[in-house]
């Protein structure tokens, strides 16, 4: 394949790898398009798409109006009829105003007709919090989609997968809804050299480890990696894993670590009841019980609309700190003296 990464030594931020990926998927396909608010003369809420509608016109860059169930279910339809859309969504919590193109139609269609039809719909979210955009601009809902089934979850948390994932969800006969993590925009980073595509199955380990299996995704990965390397100097070796496809849920790879490692800290920036973080404790708990030292232990944002004031937002969602603590906490639970 070929390779798309640049010279080791050229920087890239999390934005304009993402950029690039539309730009590549417009080049390579006269079937893609990309539609939203503000993705065309605006360049986009977080400046992603900026440039694309000079370069590829008004009919590949869609303006949208302000009616998320019209224009998720206008690419609903388009992806029907044999075009490949690509569909912004400016903040994840606008999108339950298109839940029902979503679940009712995106993720049924395929079932309901005996798979006669296909949505290879692909729909983009900015979430998650940390940057004061209130309550109404900053949740994680992405465990709340992983529950529907007929769609698959991404999670881009690393620069490699900002900038290959799309290709990877645009070849995906079902809709495919990617999460970017806003708060990951301004990350900068280097491609893995060699690096011409990533698959849409499988979670990744960030961090070998021996003595904890941190469990994360998009920007509580690297809550995870900090926690990581703050209890390496104590001596506790912490695996850091990404899940990075939320549903379906890369089970092998979760309960190998887990039993290695023996314990396990599952950070979520959702909230804890009914969150994922719940759902792979109890995968956890009904693939490898008897092989644990602790019981399971999350970190998740506190049970609020997440504030706006930055002091409580920080207080609100996980941290490398809570980690820590958590980590703690399963060490001593492990000891027999």
């Amino acid at each position: 394949m070929q390779n798309l990464s640049p010279d080791p030594a050229v920087r890239i931020t999390y934005r304009d790898a993402v950029r690039e990926a539309l730009r590549d998927a417009l080049r390579g396909n006269p079937l893609v398009f990309l539609m939203g608010e503000d993705v065309g003369c605006y360049g986009g809420s977080y400046a992603v798409s900026k440039g694309l509608l000079e370069e590829f016109g008004p009919e590949r860059i869609r303006d949208t109006p302000l009616s998320e169930s019209a224009f998720v279910g206008a690419g609903i339809g388009a992806a029907l009829g044999g075009l490949r859309p690509i569909v912004e969504v400016m903040t994840v919590n606008f999108s339950l105003l298109a839940l029902d193109q979503i679940m009712n139609n995106a993720a049924t269609l395929s079932h309901m007709s005996g798979g006669q039809l296909s949505v290879p719909v692909v729909i983009r979210l900015a979430t998650g919090a940390g940057r004061q955009l209130g309550a109404q601009h900053s949740h994680s809902l992405e465990g709340w989609y992983a529950h529907i089934p007929g769609l698959r979850i991404a999670v881009p948390a690393t620069i490699d997968d900002a900038r290959l994932m799309l290709a990877a969800a645009l070849a995906s006969p079902d809709p495919v809804l990617l999460f970017e993590h806003l708060y990951l925009y301004n990350m900068e980073g280097e491609l893995t050299p060699g690096l011409a595509s990533v698959d849409l199955d499988h979670a990744a380990i960030r961090r070998p480890g021996t003595d904890v299996t941190l469990v994360s995704y998009g920007w509580s990965l690297y809550k995870a990696l900090t926690a990581a390397e703050a209890l390496s100097k104590e001596g506790i070796e912490a695996e850091v894993l990404d899940l990075r496809i939320l549903r379906p849920l890369d089970e092998a790879t979760i309960i190998a670590s887990v039993r290695k490692t023996r314990r396990a800290v599952i950070v979520d920036e959702g909230w804890r009841s009914g969150s994922l973080a719940a759902e792979v404790t109890t995968r956890i708990v009904e693939q490898a019980f008897y092989e644990l030292d602790a019981p399971v232990a999350r970190v998740c944002t506190a049970e609020v609309p997440v504030p706006y004031a930055k002091h409580l937002e920080d207080a609100a969602l996980p941290s490398p700190a809570r980690i820590v603590a958590a980590v703690h906490s399963l060490i001593g639970a492990g000891r027999s003296d």
